[in-house]
């Protein structure tokens, strides 16, 4: 039986052109151009050649390269931050929450999916289900938005760590619970630029969001005084759940008006304090 993925040679002519301009997502119109197709015959190679796992299709149009060594490839979509950027339809859209904590170093697990946050609602491409993750986001909260270079020739706008923070602290579903984003802090505590941090939560203006970061602040035993007592200004008669993604329980006491239904000592345990 012939390998699956055994190139004949108008196939192996379209991937090493595309490898030698170092395209390896590409759309038809530029395997049209490459190959001197028509139209219909170019989509029909590329239907086989997704069929027989030499290439993926990341979206309506849109194909990404699989590696020869990869094997089956099942599963692959090369840089997850690379793949994000050319499916998402948003120039607004960023990498963030799980996947920001993964790029700053902020997670002890390998990336298993990548969340985006976008304010134009859209709908994740059949082939991407359960690999990328979109969250619709309000125009007014994009901000602390970084450009970095993800490859020589690529740069994806993700967040910095301070605004990660926050974000995760707002949506504690999308980071795999406060226990995560108190990990995350935690390796990450020389790096926190804490004027910056406490000048986003000013402008986030989430009474909640500062604080579940001053209590994980004090049990982690991280931070300035000063930090402390201007996070205290926000803390009002209203309690909220320290993370919303467990069931109503009161574990610990604290004044930072916080139902505690993690409990410190699993979150000093997570973190070997």
């Amino acid at each position: 039986m012939e390998n699956e993925k055994t190139l004949g040679k108008t196939s192996a002519q379209l991937i090493s052109k595309l490898y030698d301009e170092n395209r390896t997502i590409f759309k038809i119109n530029h395997a049209q151009k490459i190959l001197g197709k028509s139209y219909s015959s170019t989509v029909d190679l590329l239907r086989d050649l997704v069929k027989r796992r030499i290439i993926i299709r990341l979206k309506a149009g849109k194909y990404l390269i699989i590696p020869q060594e990869i094997g089956s490839g099942m599963g692959y979509v090369g840089n997850w931050y690379i793949a994000a950027k050319e499916v998402i339809n948003s120039p607004q859209y960023y990498i963030a929450f799980y996947s920001a904590m993964n790029y700053w170093g902020m997670l002890t697990q390998p990336l298993l999916k990548i969340f985006i946050a976008t304010p134009k609602r859209q709908v994740v491409p059949r082939e991407m289900k359960g690999k990328m993750i979109f969250v619709t986001v309000k125009e007014n909260t994009i901000w602390g938005i970084k450009e970095e270079w993800i490859e020589r020739k690529e740069k994806i706008r993700i967040t910095d760590i301070e605004k990660t923070i926050i974000d995760c602290l707002t949506f504690p579903q999308y980071c795999g619970g406060i226990t995560e984003i108190a990990k995350g802090i935690w390796i990450v505590k020389e790096k926190i630029d804490q004027k910056k941090l406490l000048s986003y939560l000013k402008r986030q203006k989430k009474n909640v969001v500062v604080k579940r970061l001053g209590y994980l602040l004090e049990i982690l035993n991280i931070g300035e005084p000063d930090i402390y007592f201007e996070l205290k200004k926000y803390v009002k008669d209203r309690y909220d759940l320290l993370d919303p993604t467990l069931s109503f329980k009161r574990i610990n006491k604290n004044n930072w008006r916080l139902v505690d239904n993690v409990g410190q000592k699993q979150i000093k345990d997570l973190v070997r304090f």
